[in-house]
């Protein structure tokens, strides 16, 4: 009997944890959808510049992007179990270059999913963070 009241205490405990554990998923999913996103803008050689992409636009958003990844993961660790964190986040890795098929290409070459994919980093991250902030009050 004393073994169902842990099993049960220990549901009730990880039920907090799903919103976290599916905000760092799809953190993780739109970090690496920007980073396949643009890795397309940078150019062969040196000679020829990316075209339809200011620079400013390409490294502000980079900039953006990593620096939501490192405060949500950050704020994730306390909270997602590292096992669900490098399953989750695995899984949003090579899920990835399946999901930016589905986008068209004019969609992916231009600004648009640069600036898309680093709002969509941004916004998760931000719901990640309020998701923790709110778990250990």
């Amino acid at each position: 009997m004393t073994a169902c009241l842990v099993a049960a205490e220990h549901e009730l405990m990880l039920l907090p944890k799903v919103l976290p554990t599916a905000l760092f998923v799809a953190l993780v999913l739109a970090a690496s959808l920007y980073g396949l996103a643009a890795s397309g803008h940078f150019p062969r050689s040196a000679k020829a510049p990316a075209p339809g992409v200011g620079a400013p636009v390409l490294f502000g958003s980079i900039v953006v992007v990593l620096a939501c990844a490192v405060a949500g993961i950050t704020a994730a660790l306390p909270v997602v179990p590292w096992y669900v964190a490098v399953i989750g986040g695995g899984s949003a890795i090579l899920a990835a270059p399946l999901v930016l098929q589905r986008f068209p290409d004019r969609f992916v070459d231009g600004r648009g999913a640069l600036v898309a994919f680093a709002a969509i980093c941004a916004v998760t991250a931000l719901l990640l963070i309020w998701s923790v902030s709110d778990f250990w009050s």
